[in-house]
């Protein structure tokens, strides 16, 4: 099971940042998520708010973020954009014109694909579904508009809210106390003027908040294995030319309760600073420390294979990579031609001891049809799930 945090940063223009605990694969992935006033009203404020996700290969996917706060007064929510809070909240003090929320600690959820265009800012309505940077940074970007009431109407009357929590699927992150910072600075469509948010705020992650798995019907299903996880990656060493290798790699759900958006699957191997072709899926390298370059990852191409469905018939995803042989850097002996590590959606991999990897015999080393049993053999990745 893994352990995440993140860092939050808020602005009034708001900025909100989340990280897993340290990556050395991704040392300075991290979720940005802004709040920018961008106007004052008779009582408060309109606000925009972006959340940037700047991790290379971790996504948050359905059911989606889950955004929360506290007020430092007694703000209410008049009106929402490209979101909505989950309850309303006790609003009977007000007459006529009743506000969207009028919760002490509103939570805030995305809406949802195909809403009227009306109750739609850019960016919006994707469930809650935020793509990794390194994967797509045209989706790794979610936004929403808040008009706020009660609040004040100047830098020095808005109180910053307190208290911020953002869950996803997987262990949640709580923030410490936002702080002010410079205002963010916007362009025209043209690119000819720019105009800046009126005030924006930080804070620094302190704990973690707990657990929010996605699930359907409350319960997982899973469909019974022998290893009984939900997620198994086939690494298939599949041919072996003079100077080239070629392997299969095969993803298979087994929770008949939830599919995989946006998936990705980062891999550990040093012959990975030679990939010659992959066939079916994207491929990106993760190279943080510079001329080291063992580190790859694998995701779906987009409208194509960029879902992994429930277990089933079209529970499965696979494709095949073409590697240069390097003789420097690795070999077939004792089983080193599979992964050191594995990361499916960011969540490592159980790999089975090294010792019970198949490899060739002292006696067949050069030869293919003993090579050839080797190629039929798998490696099963197990992703640990948390429930």
């Amino acid at each position: 099971m893994r352990l995440f945090f993140c860092f939050c940063f808020c602005f009034f223009s708001m900025l909100i940042f989340t990280t897993s605990a340290y990556d050395p694969l991704d040392p300075n992935g991290n979720i940005t998520l802004k709040w920018d006033i961008m106007s004052w009203t008779a009582d408060g404020y309109v606000a925009t708010v972006t959340m940037n996700n700047f991790q290379i290969y971790r996504h948050i996917q359905n059911p989606g973020w889950t955004l929360g706060w506290a007020w430092a007064k007694k703000e209410v929510i008049w009106s929402m954009v490209g979101a909505q809070t989950t309850e309303q909240g006790d609003c009977s003090k007000f007459k006529g014109n009743v506000p969207h929320c009028c919760k002490k600690t509103p939570t805030v959820v995305d809406l949802l694909p195909g809403v009227p265009y009306n109750q739609q800012i850019s960016n919006c309505c994707k469930g809650g579904v935020v793509g990794a940077w390194g994967q797509d940074p045209s989706s790794a970007v979610s936004q929403f508009q808040v008009s706020v009431g009660l609040a004040g109407t100047t830098n020095k009357t808005v109180k910053l809210p307190k208290n911020f929590t953002l869950l996803g699927p997987g262990p949640g992150y709580t923030c410490g106390p936002a702080k002010i910072v410079p205002s963010t600075v916007f362009f025209t469509t043209d690119k000819r003027r720019k105009t800046q948010a009126l005030s924006k705020a930080d804070s620094k992650i302190l704990t973690k908040k707990g657990l929010n798995t996605p699930r359907k019907d409350n319960a997982p299903l899973l469909q019974c294995t022998h290893h009984m996880c939900p997620v198994r990656v086939h690494w298939h060493v599949k041919v072996n030319y003079k100077d080239y290798w070629r392997v299969k790699i095969a993803i298979t759900n087994f929770n008949y309760r939830m599919n995989h958006t946006l998936w990705t699957l980062a891999v550990q191997h040093p012959n990975l600073n030679n990939v010659t072709q992959v066939f079916s899926f994207d491929y990106k390298s993760v190279a943080p420390y510079g001329s080291i370059n063992d580190t790859g990852m694998f995701y779906g191409t987009k409208f194509y294979n960029d879902l992994l469905m429930e277990a089933g018939p079209s529970g499965n995803v696979q494709s095949e990579v073409l590697l240069q042989k390097d003789q420097k850097t690795f070999t077939f002996k004792q089983g080193w031609a599979f992964p050191r590590k594995v990361y499916f959606n960011g969540d490592e991999c159980m790999l089975p001891p090294p010792d019970s990897y198949p490899f060739l015999p002292n006696s067949a080393r050069g030869n293919l049809a003993s090579f050839w049993i080797l190629s039929l053999t798998i490696l099963i990745l197990m992703f640990i799930s948390i429930w």
